[in-house]
């Protein structure tokens, strides 16, 4: 009797497993097929007007010219004001949310971003190395489109990101973009740059551990026109 009940504890455990394992197969599969639609940006170039809103300080709208060639090539340049923003270009290269290689997509169900039905799926990285813990993204499944994504890092806080698309929806690049960050411990997340136009200490003291929140809203995009590396030299 006892033979059959571990019997069929271990074929039920084997069973449970294997779903578990096919449903991961089947979220990999969906980030791979969004990250293929990313990666058929080569290079772009994108006019916009960036807001920003940082605890105390409320910074007027500034336009903003943004380079970005493959894989990580990033430049941003603005007209004055003060800017708080992912280095690196997070919020403007999507890509950057779909890790690379060494992860496991685990599908967390169903929800609506935008009044739109989204796939969760919550990857996890392979290694304990890196600074990222989770990564969880709110995918169009139909569209291939990533409307929002919660980045949780072991030492610098949580970051969400919301997009919203429209005449660039071809290529995964969204006409807006919304980044929101909460600073732990006094310390702002690692890889956020603070921009002056006079450097204020007392000014940076007070962003410490408080809201951070970017807008950029992109009027255009010029897309796989051959950047040159020369225009990433010397930032």
């Amino acid at each position: 009797m006892k033979s059959t009940i571990v019997k069929l504890f271990l074929l039920t455990s084997f069973a449970f497993l294997g779903v578990v394992s096919a449903g991961a197969q089947d979220m990999n599969a969906l980030v791979m097929k969004v990250k293929a639609k990313l990666d058929k940006v080569k290079d772009y170039t994108a006019d916009g007007k960036m807001k920003t809103d940082v605890a105390f300080i409320k910074a007027p709208i500034g336009k903003v010219k943004v380079f970005f060639k493959s894989p990580d090539k990033f430049k941003l340049q603005r007209d004055g004001g003060i800017s708080v923003l992912p280095k690196g270009g997070v919020s403007i290269n999507i890509g950057s949310m779909v890790m690379q290689t060494g992860f496991v997509a685990i599908d967390a169900g169903m929800s609506t971003v935008q009044n739109l039905p989204v796939r969760v799926v919550k990857l996890l990285p392979n290694a304990d190395a890196g600074d990222i813990i989770l990564s969880t993204l709110y995918i169009d499944e139909q569209n291939l489109l990533i409307r929002k994504s919660v980045t949780t890092t072991r030492e610098n806080g949580t970051y969400e990101m919301e997009l919203i698309y429209g005449k660039y929806d071809e290529y995964g690049l969204p006409d807006k973009v919304i980044f929101s960050f909460n600073a732990k411990d006094y310390k702002l997340p690692k890889g956020i740059t603070l921009e002056f136009d006079d450097t204020d200490k007392a000014i940076k003291d007070k962003m410490k551990g408080r809201k951070g929140r970017v807008e950029i809203n992109y009027s255009s995009y010029t897309i796989n026109t051959g950047l040159s590396n020369s225009i990433f030299n010397n930032q």
